[in-house]
């Protein structure tokens, strides 16, 4: 007699390896349109007026960033709300494809500064495959050693307020985090990956694809922010 159970809806770690292997496949391909999507409407907003709008807004002095900031979080909230969300597959897509265009509307200023006051014309490829070369490795790292890097969640919590605390207070009063914040922020962003990348497998159920390919594109991007921050500094 033929067995049709399923460990489909148990975290990955403890699932049998076909179903583990199937929930990977799908995190990760939907991860890869996510990026690709965020490309696409990145470049939309630059070929269009769009991304000098939402320039103006943002850059307008502290009250405007601290808004879109703030807007942005509460976006971020309701994403990953949606992307949890037990009542339907199109409710969990919405949420992904809503955080990924509060992702590239962000994005427009840093993007603006690296590509038309840098001077270099490749700063964003530079810094996409520096953010996808340290991504990758340190996927291979939790992948090859199974390691469950649950513990370091206190420490993302604590770190992420301390972050958010310096980029609020640097919007009020006008100061520069500089470079060193940047490399902090990279150090940081590289442990919420290794963090998110556990989860993966050991926290995620199989029937969360799309909730886990949220929250490791919400680390790449804060990757990929401060690396491109570190590279357009360089070339300022």
């Amino acid at each position: 007699m033929e067995d049709f159970t399923t460990s489909y809806g148990i975290p990955a770690a403890q699932a049998d390896a076909a179903d583990r292997a199937s929930f990977i496949r799908r995190t990760y391909t939907l991860l890869a349109l996510a990026i690709a999507a965020f490309i696409g409407v990145e470049a939309f907003f630059f070929m269009t007026p769009i991304a000098g709008m939402i320039a103006s807004v943002i850059t307008t002095g502290a009250v405007g960033w601290l808004l879109v900031l703030g807007l942005f979080m509460g976006v971020s909230f309701l994403a990953n709300r949606l992307a949890v969300s037990e009542t339907s597959k199109a409710l969990q897509y919405a949420g992904l494809g809503i955080f990924i265009i509060a992702e590239a509307i962000i994005f427009v200023p840093l993007i603006m500064v690296a590509t038309y006051y840098s001077g270099d014309s490749s700063v964003l490829l530079k810094a996409g495959i520096t953010t996808i070369g340290l991504f990758l490795g340190i996927t291979m790292t939790v992948f090859i050693t199974r390691t469950d890097f649950s513990f370091l969640g206190p420490v993302i919590a604590i770190g992420g307020f301390a972050a958010l605390g310096f980029i609020v207070a640097s919007a009020i009063f006008g100061f520069s985090l500089g470079t060193v914040f940047a490399f902090v922020m990279v150090a940081f962003a590289a442990t919420a990956i290794l963090y998110e990348t556990s989860n993966v497998l050991h926290r995620f159920r199989t029937d969360q694809h799309v909730a886990a390919s949220l929250t490791l594109f919400a680390s790449i991007a804060l990757l990929f922010w401060y690396i491109l921050s570190i590279f357009s500094s360089r070339d300022d």
